[in-house]
Parts: structure tokens; C-alpha cells; sequence
């Protein structure tokens, strides 16, 4: 729908003699107002835009890259009787038809290989000498398939169609390769290559990582054990000493203080340490340790032997932890005080970055 009075209306579009317009439909929103109500309605509306000279170059480029499709087929068409009839008198035509195009298809995909690498002829050499090596033998075929019928004017001539369907994309690939001047090929190859191996090492450590948790989902429980002491009670589903599961389960609330009780029995798992949730949630709630703890010096929980900080980091980010003081406090939980702030950070900067 055209809408008179308006500027980008067709009616008062001023055409510029000599230039071809096209006419396109377009929509906007237009406000109208009904007993002092306004809406914003949709509205079609055509307006006559100018089209482009052609570009001849252009049309000419894709004429001749239409010839030489054509010349292909033809060729792969004559590859595949001439061929399948000289092959069918050893094998079955199941068999031998299919196999007569393989020439063709191995110089066409040399030929799609060297115009991937257009920018780059170092890339470049190899797919195009191999193509031209199955050129010759897909020449061969048609010629020897016309001497043994009598009729090697005909092979020559089917030869003849394959060079010249090979010839002209050997033309159009000339004319669209852009060699790129040496110190830019480097610069590109340069950064392709640190490019690849930041690929291959993201895949390795993916690799590396299922590994690991393949491991660890079959490996035998290790628990935590230490030498009982007199005065001290032992926990009897860990077979710890009783501040020392205190500890840890406090560890763990202070370390991820919106987690569930499951999570930090996991958390606390992962380090050795077996507790079940009537035991954290006891601990949790009584808010201290038991009433002689006071007079005794505090245990520090202990992280198994194979258990390193990079592991107890790794297992923080793992449960959500993200706020480094907290993976901090956690570490501390299972190593004690001992481990230096920076060195935690230093580790989930590294992990961040494998990641």
C-alpha cells in the first residue's frame, strides 16, 4: 500500500533519467490517533530504488566457470563409460563403473585443494602436480578404451575433452589466485600454527580430564586415617578424630556458605574424610566444637597424601566455588594455614587459562 503525502513514498520519488528502478515493498510504523488514543501501526508502503549498472566482468567470470562445469561433467560422464567398459572385462560393472572416475575425481579434488591454497603456491605445488598426474591417467584410460574398440580417434578425442575440461579450471584458478608477498605468508602460517596447537593442547586436556575423572569415578575409596590419640574421640564412620571432621565440616560451610549439606559431604569425600548428614548437620548447628575443644589446641584437618593444593583447587572450582578467597579458605581447610594466598591464585589463573 502506497501512502500518498509521504516522503518515501514512490509517487514523489524524482527518477534520475538513464537509471534503471526497481520497485521494493517495505513496512513502517506510522502513529494514528482514534478519540485521543495513539497507536503505532505496521504499514506497507513500496519505494523505487536504483539498481547497479551490471558487471560484465563479473558475468563473464561466471560464464566461463559455468563452461567449465559443463566440460566436467562431460568429461566424468566419458570417464565413466570408457573406463567401466575396459574394467568391466576383469570385474563386475557394479564395480567397474565406479572405479572408472576415480582419475577424475582425484585430479577434481587436486584442483579444489590448490584453490583453497590460491594465496599460498608452497601449499599449493603438491595438489596441483598430483592433479596433473591424474589427469594423464584419466587421458590414458579413454585412449587405451578407444585402441582396443578400433576406434582411437575417439579415445583421443574423449582424452581431449578431459584436458580441456582440466585446462580451463587450471585458467579460472590462474585467474582468482592472489599469491600473498612472503613476510605475510609467514605472519599468517605463524599465527595459524599457534592457533593449531592451542586447538591440539584444548583437546588433549579434554582427553586428559575425562581420563582423570574416569579414574577417579572407579578408583577404591582412600580414607583418611591417623593415629588415635587417649584423649581424643574418634568418629566412628571416618575413623578420624572428631575436631578433625568439626573442622573440615566447618571448612567446607565457610568455604561455600550457599551449599547443601550434600555438597559438602562430597566436598569433604573428595578429601578423605566420610561423614554422613546427620553428622554435618549436628556439627553445623551446635556452632562449636566439643565443650573440652576449648582447652585444646586445634586440629588441622589433613588432605590425603595424594590429595596436592592443586588438586583441592581444582576440586573448589569444580563444586562452583569462584570467589578466590573462599577456594582460599577451603584449601586452607584441608592443607592448613600453611598455603600461601598467591600461590592459590597463581593455580586458578593456570587452571582459568587451560580451560
Amino acid at each position: 500500500m502506497t501512502m500518498s503525502g509521504h516522503p518515501d513514498s514512490s509517487s514523489e520519488q524524482r527518477r534520475i533519467p538513464g537509471v534503471t528502478y526497481r520497485t521494493e515493498y517495505r513496512t513502517r510504523h506510522v502513529p494514528h490517533t482514534i478519540n485521543g488514543v495513539t497507536k503505532l501501526l505496521k504499514q506497507e508502503y513500496t519505494v523505487e530504488v536504483p539498481v547497479p549498472p551490471r558487471d560484465w566482468d563479473q558475468t563473464i567470470i561466471n560464464g566461463v566457470t559455468t563452461v567449465a562445469m559443463a566440460f566436467t561433467l562431460v568429461s566424468v560422464t566419458w570417464s565413466a563409460v570408457s573406463g567401466g567398459n575396459l574394467l568391466a572385462r576383469t570385474a563386475s560393472e557394479y564395480i567397474a563403473y565406479p572405479s572408472a572416475v576415480a582419475a577424475d575425481l582425484l585430479w577434481l579434488c587436486c584442483q579444489a585443494l590448490e584453490w583453497v591454497n590460491r594465496y599460498d603456491p608452497e601449499r599449493a605445488w603438491l595438489p596441483r602436480r598430483i592433479g596433473y598426474g591424474a589427469l594423464v591417467l584419466a587421458m590414458a584410460v579413454i585412449t587405451v578404451h578407444g585402441a582396443l574398440l578400433d576406434e582411437l580417434a575417439a579415445g583421443l578425442a574423449g582424452a581431449t575433452v578431459t584436458l580441456a575440461a582440466k585446462g580451463l579450471w587450471v585458467v579460472v584458478l590462474r585467474h582468482h589466485a592472489r599469491p600473498l608477498p612472503e613476510l605475510t605468508r609467514l605472519w599468517l602460517r605463524e599465527n595459524e600454527s599457534e592457533a593449531t596447537a592451542r586447538l591440539a593442547l584444548a583437546g588433549q586436556l579434554r582427553a586428559l580430564a575425562r581420563v582423570e575423572a574416569e579414574a577417579a569415578l572407579f578408583a577404591p575409596p582412600q580414607p583418611q586415617t591417623i593415629e588415635a590419640r587417649p584423649t581424643a574421640d574418634v568418629d566412628e564412620m571416618s575413623g578420624l578424630d572428631v575436631r578433625t571432621v568439626q573442622s573440615a565440616v566447618r571448612a567446607a560451610a565457610t568455604a561455600m556458605p550457599d551449599a547443601t549439606l550434600d555438597s559438602i559431604i562430597v566436598q569433604l569425600a573428595a578429601a578423605g574424610i566420610v561423614a554422613d548428614e546427620d553428622t554435618v548437620r549436628t556439627i553445623l548447628d551446635t556452632g562449636t566444637d566439643t565443650q573440652d575443644s576449648s582447652s585444646q589446641p586445634p586440629v588441622q584437618p589433613i588432605a590425603p597424601p595424594s590429595h596436592s593444593i592443586s588438586e583441592s583447587v581444582r576440586t573448589a572450582l569444580a563444586a562452583g566455588i569462584t570467589d578466590p578467597d573462599k577456594v582460599l579458605s577451603y584449601t586452607r581447610g584441608l592443607h592448613g594455614q600453611q598455603v600461601r594466598e598467591d600461590t592459590v591464585a597463581r593455580i586458578i589463573r593456570r587452571i582459568a587459562k587451560a580451560s
